[in-house]
């Protein structure tokens, strides 16, 4: 066991659990790290301050498809620089390395922020038996106790040569550790597994399948199937929103569609149509 897997040894702490147990670091590579795949090394480090930072900084010197995941995160990251804390071992927390290349027109890499939400949405379903809805543009929604809650939370970040692509994802977090109340986790979504192992070797695999898929299309949502599949699990789409643009602006209108680059298509109450390409964006009411 090198130091980077000794997950089992970190530091105790007032979250410490028997009931969260360290991910297999060994296990999860022999099952997802195989020659002719996706993913080219796994590694599993107890705690850091953010994947996302330590994975982009040795973007350069990487192969697409490396992953690396935190036990614990002191620094984690969502959009806007939101920080993202949670007890250790009770979520997945962990980043992924995609490098397209000539494969996909840049323009179009946007859409791996949605294509994430799609496969973790995807694999949670499979894995799990919940259903996970896509609040965009990078935010996963569960309901508890018919509420809608962010569960999880998506952040690209652009490198040299590629994209590097974080999931959080709360798993066994209770009610008395959410970090405010809108706040869900998969137990208490009732999912039917919250073992971390399996969870991500689906969420993995899931990315993998939807990913070559998106790269074999040259990157184009419609023709590998994302464009309508995240549409499908959108929970925005047909809501009343406010978006709050860059430079202090806010759009209230229905949001009706995620156009062919990624953006949300909200009609204001003039009948005006916009498309949002970044922003915060808040449910007011369903429409019917």
């Amino acid at each position: 066991m090198t130091p980077s897997d000794a997950s089992a040894g970190a530091p105790a702490s007032r979250w410490s659990s028997l009931e969260r147990p360290p991910l297999n670091a060994e296990g999860l590579r022999r099952a997802l790290v195989t020659g002719g795949g996706l993913w080219t090394s796994l590694e599993v480090v107890a705690t850091t301050g953010s994947t996302n930072t330590d994975l982009a900084a040795r973007a350069p010197e990487l192969p697409e498809g490396a992953v690396l995941v935190a036990e614990e995160q002191s620094a984690g990251r969502g959009r806007l620089d939101r920080s993202w804390v949670a007890p250790a071992r009770s979520g997945l927390f962990f980043s992924v390395l995609f490098k397209p290349g000539d494969a996909v027109p840049q323009e179009r890499w946007g859409w791996l922020t949605l294509l994430a939400g799609v496969a973790t949405a995807t694999g949670l379903s499979r894995a799990a038996g919940v259903d996970t809805a896509l609040k965009w543009p990078n935010d996963l929604l569960v309901t508890v106790e018919g509420e809608e809650r962010k569960t999880g939370g998506i952040l690209a970040e652009r490198v040299a040569d590629g994209v590097v692509v974080g999931i959080g994802l709360n798993v066994s977090l209770t009610e008395d550790e959410l970090p405010v109340p809108a706040a869900g986790s998969l137990a208490l979504a009732k999912a039917a597994v919250t073992d971390r192992d399996p969870l991500l070797r689906a969420v993995l695999r899931s990315l993998e399948e939807w990913y070559g898929n998106w790269r074999a299309a040259g990157g184009d949502p419609a023709a590998s199937g994302l464009q309508e599949t995240y549409a499908a699990g959108c929970a925005t789409l047909g809501r009343h929103v406010r978006a709050e643009l860059p430079g202090g602006r806010a759009l209230t209108g229905t949001a009706e569609a995620v156009d062919t680059d990624g953006r949300l298509v909200i009609r204001t109450a003039e009948g005006q149509h916009e498309a949002v390409g970044a922003g915060d964006v808040v449910h007011l009411r369903s429409v019917h």
